[in-house]
C-alpha cells in the first residue's frame, strides 16, 4: 500500500482550496448599437475615453464653481469617508488570514481552607506565568476566510466606484444649478425690460385716453400686460434667489462675489461623442460598482459552502511559570502548550443550508441588479442622444419664432398708431413676443441640461482616443 495519493490529497488540502464559484460576467442585455432614426444624429461609431468633468465646460465661472464643489460638498465628503470605512473593514477582514500573536502575563494567589485541603492544613498558593503564543488561529483549509476577505475587497472597490458616481453626479448637478441660475437671471432681465416697456405704453395710452384718442378698454388691456409682467418679475426674482440657495448647498460654501462674466451664447459645453454601448461597461462607475457587488456575492457563496466543512484552529504558547515571581526565569521554569481543535458541524437546525441559500439568492439578485443598471444606462444614453439630435433644430425654430414675433409686434404697434387695428391685436403680439423670448431661454437651458445629463449617462464625459 502506498501513501503517495493520501499525501498528495493532504498537501492540496493544507495548501487551501476555494469553494467560490467561477465568475462569469453576465451578458449585457442591451443592443450592440444605439437607436437610430429621426430623433438621432447621424451615427459615428468610435471608441472613447473619459475626460475630467471640469474639462467639459468652457465657462471659467463654471470651472471655478466646480472646483469649490469638489472641495467642499458634504455629499462627496461622506462618499469619500464611506470609501475609507470600507477600506478599514477590508483590512479588518484581511487580518483573519494571519495569526494573532500576543504576550500574556498573569500573577495569582489563592488560599485554600484546611477542611478543603488534601493535607488537612490551610494552604496559600501562588501562580505566576509569562507566555507568548498564538491565540486561536484558524487554518483556512476550505477557503472560508479567503472568501470573506475577497468579499470585503469587492465591497470596498464597489464603494470607490460609488464615490466616483457621486463625483460625476455632483459635477452635473453644479453645472445644471449654475446654468439654471444664469438663465433665470436672464429671464428676470427680459421680463423687467418688457415690464418697463409695458408701463411706458400704459402711460402713453392713458395720455391718449385723456385726449380722447384711446378707449377705456385700451387702458384696461394695457394694464393687464403690466400686472401680468409684474407678477412674472416677482416669480423670477424669487426663483433667482432660490437658485442661488441651491447652488450654495451644492458648493458647500458661499458663491464667490466676483465670478467671471458668463457668456451663455458661446459654446459653453464641449461636444461629447457617444462611443459604443459596450463602452458603458468600462466607463460607468455604477455598472462597475454593481459588478464588484456581484463578485462579492460570489465570494459569500464560497464562504457559505466552506462552513459545511470542518474548521481547524490552533492555540499555542510558550513561556515560563513559577509559584514565585522572582523564579519566572529560573532554570526549569519553562512551559508550553499546543492545543489543536477541530470543529465538524453535524446538526445546525438547517442554519448552514439556509445561509448557503441566502448567499445564492443574493448572487442572483446581484445579477439582476447588474443587468438592470446596464439597461438603465443604455436608456439614459439613448435619451441623451435623442435630445442632442433634436434640440438644435428646435432652438432654430424658436429663434425664428422670436424674430417673427418681434416683427409682428412692430407691425401691430405701427398699425395701432395709424388707427388701422385696435389695441387687442398689439396686446396679443406683445404677449406672444415675451412668451417666445422666455421660451427660447428655457429651451436653451433644456439643451444644456440634456448635454450635461448625457455627460453623466456616459460615465463622466468622453473624447476621442488619440492614436
Amino acid at each position: 500500500m502506498t501513501f503517495k495519493p493520501l499525501l498528495s490529497v493532504l498537501a492540496m488540502t493544507l495548501a487551501g482550496c476555494s469553494l467560490t464559484p467561477d465568475y462569469r460576467r453576465p451578458e449585457a442585455p442591451i443592443p450592440q448599437a444605439y437607436p437610430q432614426g429621426g430623433a438621432y444624429a447621424a451615427p459615428a461609431p468610435q471608441r472613447a475615453a473619459l475626460i475630467d468633468g471640469q474639462a467639459l465646460f468652457n465657462s471659467p465661472a463654471l470651472q471655478q464653481l466646480l472646483g469649490l464643489a469638489l472641495e467642499n460638498n458634504r455629499d462627496l465628503r461622506k462618499a469619500l469617508l464611506n470609501v475609507a470605512a470600507y477600506r478599514a473593514q477590508y483590512r479588518i477582514q484581511g487580518s483573519a488570514l494571519l495569526p494573532d500573536i500576543a504576550i500574556d502575563g498573569a500573577a495569582a494567589r489563592a488560599r485554600t481552607p484546611a477542611d478543603l485541603s488534601s493535607t488537612g492544613d490551610q494552604v496559600t498558593g501562588a501562580d505566576n506565568s509569562l507566555q507568548i503564543g498564538l491565540t486561536r488561529y484558524e487554518l483556512d483549509v476550505w477557503g472560508r476566510i479567503r472568501s470573506l476577505d475577497r468579499s470585503a475587497l469587492q465591497t470596498y472597490l464597489a464603494s470607490e466606484e460609488t464615490q466616483r458616481s457621486v463625483r460625476i453626479g455632483l459635477v452635473a448637478e453644479v453645472a445644471v444649478a449654475y446654468l439654471t441660475w444664469q438663465t433665470d437671471q436672464q429671464l428676470l432681465a427680459v421680463t423687467r425690460s418688457t415690464l418697463a416697456n409695458y408701463q411706458h405704453n400704459l402711460q402713453l395710452i392713458q395720455s391718449s385716453n385723456a385726449a380722447g384718442t384711446a378707449s377705456d378698454l385700451d387702458v384696461r388691456q394695457a394694464r393687464t400686460l403690466v400686472f401680468s409682467a409684474q407678477g412674472q418679475v416677482q416669480a423670477y426674482t424669487r426663483q433667482v434667489a432660490q437658485d442661488a440657495n441651491g447652488l450654495r448647498l451644492l458648493l458647500g460654501t458661499n458663491i464667490p462675489a466676483r465670478l467671471p462674466v458668463a457668456d451663455l451664447d458661446a459654446r459653453t459645453l464641449t461636444p461629447i461623442p457617444a462611443g459604443l454601448p459596450a463602452d458603458l461597461l468600462r466607463q460607468r462607475p455604477d455598472i462597475r460598482a454593481a459588478e464588484h457587488q456581484l463578485l462579492a456575492a460570489d465570494a459569500n457563496i464560497g464562504a457559505a459552502r466552506a462552513a459545511f466543512f470542518p474548521s481547524i484552529t490552533l492555540t499555542a504558547g510558550a513561556g515560563t511559570a513559577s509559584s514565585q515571581l522572582n523564579g519566572l526565569f529560573d532554570s526549569g521554569s519553562q512551559s508550553w502548550s499546543f492545543i489543536p481543535q477541530i470543529h465538524l458541524p453535524i446538526f445546525t437546525g438547517g442554519r448552514l443550508g439556509a445561509s448557503l441559500d441566502y448567499a445564492k439568492i443574493q448572487q442572483e439578485i446581484g445579477v439582476v441588479n447588474y443587468e438592470q443598471v446596464i439597461q438603465s444606462a443604455f436608456r439614459e444614453v439613448a435619451d441623451g442622444l435623442a435630445a442632442m439630435g433634436t434640440w438644435d433644430a428646435q432652438l432654430k425654430s424658436q429663434q425664428d419664432l422670436v424674430r417673427a414675433s418681434d416683427e409682428y409686434t412692430r407691425m401691430a404697434l405701427q398699425r395701432y398708431d395709424e388707427g388701422v387695428d385696435n389695441y387687442l391685436t398689439l396686446l396679443d403680439a406683445q404677449r406672444q413676443l415675451l412668451s417666445a423670448r422666455q421660451k427660447l431661454l428655457s429651451d436653451q437651458l433644456a439643451k444644456w441640461c440634456a448635454h450635461i445629463q448625457l455627460y453623466k449617462a456616459l460615465g463622466g464625459g468622453w473624447t476621442e482616443k488619440r492614436a
